[in-house]
This record gives C-alpha cells, sequence and structure tokens, in this order.
C-alpha cells in the first residue's frame, strides 16, 4: 500500500490558543479539536493524540482497536480533570484497515470536526455527518441545509469525546479506490469555506501538503474565527493495481453509498450512522 499525506495547523485569527491536535502516520490520520479553554482543550487534544499514536507503524488496524483506543482516551480524560476542570475534544479520521485482502478507509468521527472523500472523478462527498443540534434539527427537516449554515447554534455539539461516560463514536468502511483522497479537518475549516470551494482547492493543487497548507491559509485570510487544522490524504495506488492485490474482495466491497458483502461483519456491531443522510456540501 502506498500513501502520500500533508497536514497543516492555525490558531486562527482569534483565538489566543490552539486547541487543535492532529496525528499523521500511517495506517492512521486524524484530528482533534478541543474544548474548555487553555490547558484544558488543548490538553484533551493531546492526550487523544497519545493515545491513538500507539495504533501508528502497522500495516492496518482494526474497528476493535479504534474503538479500544476511544474508550483509553475518554478515561483518561476524565481521570486528568479533577477539581472541577472540564475538558473535552471532538474527533475525525481515517484509518487503514483490510478485510479478506481488500483495503478499506474506517472512517470514524465524534462531534463536529469532518471526513471527506475526494476524486477527480466523484467529486467531494462529506462522510461523517456532524453531532450538533443544527444537524439534528437538519435530519428532522426543520431546518435546510442553507438555513443550518447561518443558524446561531450551529456548533452546539450532542456528542464529544471525555464530557461523560464512554464515547458514542460513529463508523463506515468505504472502500479504497484508485486516486481517493481523504480530507481530515475540524471545524474551523468548514466555518470559512464552502463545500465547491474545498473541492477546487483539493482539484487544483496535487501535492496533499500543498492542499492541507492552503486551505489552512485560505481559511486564515478569510478571518478564521476558530483554530484551524487540515490533513489530506492521497491514495497513490491505481485500481489496476488494487486489483491485483485481491480482485474478488476489492469487487464484493461495494460502494460508500451502498456498503458490499462484509459490511456488518467488519464494523462488528459499530453504530453504522444514517448514510442516506451524509449529503454532498
Amino acid at each position: 500500500m502506498r500513501t502520500s499525506w500533508g497536514s497543516a495547523t492555525h490558531r486562527g485569527a482569534v483565538r489566543a490558543v490552539n486547541e487543535d491536535a492532529a496525528l499523521t502516520y500511517p495506517p492512521l490520520f486524524m484530528v482533534a479539536d478541543g474544548m474548555g479553554g487553555h490547558d484544558a482543550g488543548d490538553l484533551a487534544a493531546r492526550i487523544t493524540v497519545e493515545e491513538f499514536a500507539q495504533l501508528t507503524g502497522v500495516r492496518s488496524v482494526s474497528v476493535d482497536e479504534i474503538r479500544a483506543a476511544f474508550d483509553r482516551t475518554s478515561t483518561r480524560i476524565r481521570t486528568e480533570f479533577t477539581q472541577g476542570r472540564r475538558g473535552g475534544t471532538t474527533v475525525a479520521g481515517v484509518a487503514i484497515t483490510e478485510q479478506g485482502g481488500a483495503l478499506f478507509w474506517l472512517v470514524f468521527n465524534i462531534g463536529d470536526s469532518r471526513v471527506y472523500r475526494w476524486s477527480a472523478a466523484t467529486g467531494l462527498t462529506q462522510v461523517s455527518v456532524d453531532h450538533s443540534v443544527v444537524q439534528d434539527l437538519v435530519d428532522k427537516g426543520v431546518l435546510s441545509r442553507e438555513e443550518a449554515d447561518r443558524h446561531p447554534e450551529r456548533h452546539v455539539l450532542t456528542r464529544a469525546l471525555g464530557t461523560n461516560g464512554l464515547a458514542t463514536v460513529d463508523y463506515w468502511m468505504l472502500p479504497v479506490t484508485g486516486g481517493d483522497r481523504m480530507l481530515v479537518c475540524t471545524d474551523g475549516l468548514t466555518r470559512e469555506l464552502g463545500r465547491d470551494e474545498i473541492a477546487a482547492l483539493l482539484d487544483d493543487r496535487p501535492e496533499p501538503k500543498t492542499a492541507a497548507v492552503d486551505l489552512v491559509n485560505e481559511a486564515v485570510q478569510r478571518g478564521a474565527r476558530d483554530n484551524v487544522t487540515v490533513v489530506v490524504v492521497d491514495m497513490l495506488l491505481t485500481d489496476a493495481e488494487l486489483d491485483q492485490r485481491h480482485p474478488t474482495a476489492r469487487r464484493a466491497g461495494g460502494t460508500s453509498a451502498t456498503p458490499g458483502r462484509g459490511w456488518d461483519e467488519m464494523l462488528d456491531g459499530a453504530t453504522v450512522p444514517r448514510r442516506d443522510l451524509v449529503e454532498e456540501r
């Protein structure tokens, strides 16, 4: 398997402290957006990266390993935040996992940091679904997407890591295809750039590091009201090379919209959230 990746972060034009953190080392690429202010949110994000770093440096990871990392992180955050201190973090990421010889993107999130998938053939698709009050209103048909983007409570979360109890995390399995580009970002990016603007920049920057840096810089130039962190990961294998690995398994994997055989077995009881409500943005 061959991947190329790049990342960038900035505290933004308003915040005094950068409470974001990122982990970019195969087979795991993720961001954490800390909440709670100085010495709280940044600590929660840092703890998250430290725990998940134990999964790097191997060929692939499993859903169970990701779940265990979330449980360890949640417990450690609650343990370290004592004497009335409170802190938490959103988390979004993508890991490479393998099933029956086929490669899959294992996407996970809690909160409103996001994972997108881009390719020249299909454009930009938002994979993750925000855990926020406004997203719930959109799901219920109370708000349109345009109204949600302007809603004053659009960043009020319904889930976060470390706030109470063990985390309820959502997972997706996406078969890897040649030319995939995965974007993982905190909400500091999506507050400033729309879907079409993000897609255009990803299309125009062939190097993932350049794409990540330019996305962050564009958000900062627009006033970046929050910390901004971006990770861009490219799959360098072609479809032909993936077929050579294990053609039957890869074709059995289905598509991101319609999971193929093995979906339930691979997720092994994990949440399979609202696939029909994930929309392109």
